[in-house]
């Protein structure tokens, strides 16, 4: 047998992640100088960090080093067990590289350590909808291979529609010049972001207004599809239920939904994006550069 993993920037809810049988490890979360690990919701004090968030604080994250991952990976070596380590992009951290450099050292001491670490060049709840993906294949017989091979050949048909509300998150992430930030807010512009086929950010238009940005993203996601029968549709949003409410509406309206699911943006992942931020992950056309 074989133990998937992953790390908290999937922000799938640490119960479902135990009931799928996916160990995870924690990002780490910096609120005014004091540091959390982001669980998933376990302890994490979400309702704390909204907060902050709304006091206009500027919560810091720190990828995982390859001490951490060393530590995360040894009693797995000590048992022999695989191990396949479902990554959050390596387009927007270095923790996928920390990982790799985290096996090498562990099979120094472990030769025979298997470690597979794969970079799912998707976050949020796209890293989520391949990591429940790759769960559901396991508990239905599926090989360590078979789901490694899986994830690869399927990786990039996950698609990633966003829009933010809070603009200054962006500047301070570097994706938007002070100026940019400054006069979108004046002018109430909202961005429209992909993940692309590297797994990084890219702002590929704009609208006036929160509600023609919701319609965007959904009409981004419908145009992206293969096809609008049984769809699978996670959205994900930062203190915002209502506009996700709203956009799976509008979305169920468009296409046909046989599974689907609303969930709060992890603190990693809402540090960076600010309050009101609205992702949608399905799978469909294989992205692009």
């Amino acid at each position: 047998m074989y133990q998937i993993v992953t790390d908290s920037c999937c922000d799938v809810p640490y119960q479902l992640l135990k009931e799928k049988d996916v160990a995870f490890i924690p990002m780490i979360v910096n609120i005014n100088g004091q540091e959390f690990l982001d669980d998933l919701g376990e302890t994490f004090d979400y309702e704390q960090f909204l907060q902050s968030l709304k006091d206009k604080q500027q919560p810091t994250t720190s990828q995982i080093n390859v001490g951490r991952y060393i530590e995360f990976f040894k009693p797995y070596c000590e048992k022999n067990e695989p191990v396949v380590y479902l990554c959050f992009t390596s387009g927007m951290s270095g923790s996928y590289n920390s990982a790799l450099q985290a096996v090498d050292i562990l099979k120094e001491d472990y030769p025979n350590a298997d470690i597979q670490v794969v970079d799912t060049l998707a976050a949020s709840m796209g890293e989520g909808f391949i990591v429940l993906e790759a769960a559901k294949r396991k508990l239905a017989g599926a090989s360590k291979e078979e789901v490694v091979q899986w994830v690869n050949d399927h990786k990039l048909n996950l698609q990633s529609w966003v829009t933010v509300d809070d603009l200054s998150h962006l500047y301070r992430g570097g994706r938007l010049s002070r100026t940019e930030a400054a006069m979108g807010g004046l002018l109430n512009i909202k961005p429209i972001i992909h993940v692309d086929a590297k797994g990084t950010l890219q702002n590929v238009g704009k609208v006036r207004g929160r509600n023609k940005a919701l319609l965007k993203v959904v009409e981004e996601t419908v145009n992206h599809l293969v096809s609008t029968e049984s769809q699978t549709v996670y959205v994900a949003y930062s203190g915002d239920l209502e506009a996700a409410e709203k956009v799976m509406g509008m979305l169920k309206e468009k296409i046909e939904i046989t599974d689907s699911g609303i969930f709060p943006l992890g603190p990693t992942i809402a540090s960076h994006t600010g309050l009101g931020c609205i992702a949608i992950f399905t799978f469909g056309q294989e992205r692009v550069d």
